[in-house]
């Protein structure tokens, strides 16, 4: 009983997570805070419940409370948390997150978060994007100042796990999501910077994929979307030119490259449109095609020679690396494993500093008592060079007596 109370209180940390597991994606997001109100929020939430420490992590498929506080916290004072941060939230709706939530507790909250921050909890397996997605709202609550020692400690022990685990594992290699495969299929085709790139839809996943071939040195874009507006601002961010999608049977530039996603219900782009967009050119191209269902027709894959790639294509790459990504997981969990069992001594030797800060303190106490009171007469017939030396001699006393049982202390109580 005494080693768990001890456990409880060098750790008291707290995690409240909603996750894909247990909720819609949608669901998720009603506890989402704009970053706007954060500060205000979070700050009120943490001085009304009197909360050690606080940090919230938001993504798009999970929102998580950290909670430093000593005493328990049970699920209902939880939902008074919830009820104060979402006034607009009903009954039901209290009970639904009430009920959803996963809860962890000291060390068991380091290991979740581990596991967190390793992408072995998320959705997509192997996606470092979560590293960044929690380092980056530690630095926004230790701004906020929500954050104190232990949520810090922590965080930098578990951004370090993570990066270890990426390193040493193969837990992020091979890519899993449409975009990086079609991006990596791309690029191992040798294709100029300068090929002439057609982006049809303008649509979260050509944006996605716009910008990985920006970023890796692509310059040639002619942007084609439904909605003009939004092709103009795609455009703009890849210095290319925008045009409405009525306009594409009228384009006369040519293409090297065909990257297309749009949400037609049928095929956009038949034999006869593509023959146009040719403009005569017999070398052969590249269509990748990310719509479902397809924006190409499937007979212009056989009219034409052409290197298509399609969405069912990098869908099943995707299914197979997932395969290998998970087999990897075993080796992650044992440094998981391993990191946990250092924090718990990271920890632990912590709460032994803490404790023992306040031998120094009170013999700094014993020492001015001594020349105040004890021996005050005496301290007080001495002259001012003899009082100097007293004083040099019971500081260097203090620092020399003080060091060595310090030391012993501290090992003997972490050897225990």
């Amino acid at each position: 009983m005494c080693s768990k109370i001890r456990e409880k209180r060098v750790e008291g940390i707290h995690i409240f997570a909603f996750t894909h597991r247990q909720l819609e994606v949608n669901q998720i997001g009603r506890l989402h805070i704009a970053p706007d109100h954060q500060k205000e929020k979070l700050t009120r939430l943490k001085e009304k419940f009197e909360l050690d420490e606080l940090m919230y992590i938001s993504t798009c498929n999970r929102v998580e409370f950290i909670i430093s506080k000593q005493q328990e916290i049970e699920i209902p004072e939880f939902q008074q948390y919830l009820e104060f941060l979402f006034p607009e939230f009903d009954q039901d709706q209290l009970n639904l997150f009430g009920h959803q939530v996963e809860k962890y507790k000291d060390f068991h909250g380091v290991e979740h978060l581990i596991k967190v921050t390793s992408s072995i909890d998320s959705m997509v397996i192997g996606e470092r994007e979560i590293i960044t997605q929690i380092r980056k709202s530690f630095d926004i609550c230790r701004e906020y100042q929500l954050t104190g020692d232990s949520i810090r400690l922590m965080i930098r022990h578990t951004i370090e796990t993570a990066k270890r685990i990426y390193t040493q594992t193969s837990i992020a290699q091979s890519p899993v999501s449409v975009v990086s495969l079609a991006y990596h299929t791309l690029r191992e085709k040798d294709i100029p910077l300068d090929a002439r790139i057609l982006i049809i839809g303008a649509g979260v996943t050509n944006t996605n994929m716009s910008r990985f071939l920006k970023k890796h040195g692509y310059t040639n874009f002619s942007v084609f979307n439904r909605t003009l507006s939004k092709a103009q601002l795609l455009a703009q961010q890849l210095n290319g030119s925008a045009y409405s999608l009525n306009e594409l049977p009228l384009y006369d530039k040519g293409f090297d490259i065909i990257i297309t996603c749009t949400g037609a219900d049928t095929s956009i782009i038949s034999p006869v449109l593509y023959e146009h967009l040719l403009q005569g050119d017999t070398d052969s191209k590249m269509v990748i095609d990310l719509a479902i269902p397809s924006d190409l027709d499937i007979k212009v894959t056989e009219q034409f020679s052409l290197d298509y790639i399609s969405i069912d294509y990098l869908q099943k790459i995707s299914s197979k690396n997932l395969e290998k990504r998970a087999r990897e997981i075993i080796h992650v969990e044992e440094i998981v494993e391993e990191a946990v069992g250092i924090f718990k001594l990271m920890a632990h030797e912590r709460e032994v500093e803490r404790k023992m800060r306040i031998v120094p303190e009170t013999v700094k106490e014993i020492k001015a008592t001594a020349i105040q009171h004890v021996f005050a007469k005496e301290f007080e017939s001495l002259d001012e060079n003899s009082r100097e030396t007293v004083e040099k001699m019971m500081a260097y006393f203090e620092k020399k007596y003080m060091s060595v049982p310090m030391k012993m202390a501290k090992e003997i109580l972490l050897k225990k």
